[in-house]
């Protein structure tokens, strides 16, 4: 039943019609605070902000201050004059041989760890996302080593490739000469290997769930088509990861670059002849044994750039631009 409407007399208008503004004319939009539409949400992230600032926005400020100037370690309370030098501490850096070695060792960890990373990892998520029976169990064997502590599992890598390790007794007459971690050409090699081996899990776990995300519908698609499993591994994981694969590459190449423990360990710091120095390593040996900081940290800021360079390249090859 509708209203009828008197000549002359205006509609009444809809209980369900928006309020119009008093002054007329258009609503007007919601303002935004100072701290946006949610301020709660800046509250409770507050303490993360405060810690990536103190521990890691201030560091690089100082590093990037330090570089600058002739720089050096002083007692507690002591007043002491540091010069700037301009970029002196760079062109100290950048004419150094080691620093050159040290950037080309950590070329060749990323070129054999972030491709086998990102392909065993995808691999092995692919297969236990499928697993039904001991799911659990596979899972947790696979996550174990990155949780493990770096030296016990250094200990374990140091019996199977030393010069009369197992790998070795094995390989009998095939064994190289000399032996892996003393191997100026294996060196490097043989600690990607085990960089890959002791993160997978964490990488799995990330597969994992982006995994979960897949349309299912995708994969019986393609096997009504007549696609089998390596057809819907190419046609619908690879593309439905995608995402996960720019985050695997990324966060591959940042723990590559930052590589430290493994060398220091495994090599005895970064032997033989500077084969397996890396430059975080080399910052730690200019900054602290050879009492150079400054010099140290223009190679930081220089590894800081060419880390952003090559995830600036990775994220334009593959992540790809969103269209």
């Amino acid at each position: 039943m509708t209203a009828e409407v008197v000549p002359g007399q205006q509609a009444a208008p809809a209980a369900d019609a928006p309020a119009a503004p008093a002054g007329g004319g258009r609503p007007r939009p919601r303002r935004r605070g100072l701290l946006g539409e949610n301020p709660l949400g800046i509250l409770f992230s507050a303490p993360y902000i405060v810690f990536v600032a103190v521990v890691f926005a201030y560091p690089i400020v100082f590093a990037v201050w330090m570089s600058f100037q002739d720089y050096f370690f002083a007692a507690p309370g002591a007043v002491v004059e540091r010069p700037f030098v301009g970029f002196a501490n760079y062109v100290t850096a950048v004419t150094d041989p080691a620093v050159w070695r040290s950037f080309l060792n950590v070329g060749i960890f990323l070129i054999i760890n972030v491709p086998l990373t990102v392909v065993l990892s995808l691999l092995l998520a692919s297969a236990l996302d499928r697993v039904v029976k001991a799911r659990t169990f596979f899972r947790v064997s696979y996550y174990v080593p990155y949780v493990s502590a770096s030296v016990a599992v250094v200990a374990v890598w140091l019996f199977l490739f030393s010069n009369n390790g197992l790998v070795n007794n094995i390989l009998g007459p095939l064994a190289p000469d000399p032996s892996w971690l003393v191997n100026s050409a294996l060196a490097m090699p043989t600690i990607a290997l085990f960089v890959t081996w002791k993160g997978l899990g964490f990488y799995i776990l990330l597969y994992l769930a982006a995994l979960q995300n897949v349309p299912r519908e995708l994969y019986e698609s393609v096997s009504v088509d007549g696609g089998g499993r390596i057809r819907q591994f190419f046609s619908v994981t690879v593309p439905g990861v995608r995402p996960a694969t720019l985050l695997v590459v990324l966060l591959a190449t940042i723990t590559g670059a930052n590589l430290f423990t493994e060398p220091y360990l495994l090599t005895g710091g970064g032997g033989p002849n500077g084969a397996s120095t890396s430059p975080v390593l080399l910052i730690y040996q200019k900054g602290i044994e050879q009492q150079n900081p400054d010099v140290a940290a223009a190679i930081g800021v220089i590894l800081i750039f060419f880390v952003l360079i090559i995830a600036a390249i990775q994220r334009r090859f593959v992540g790809g631009e969103e269209r």
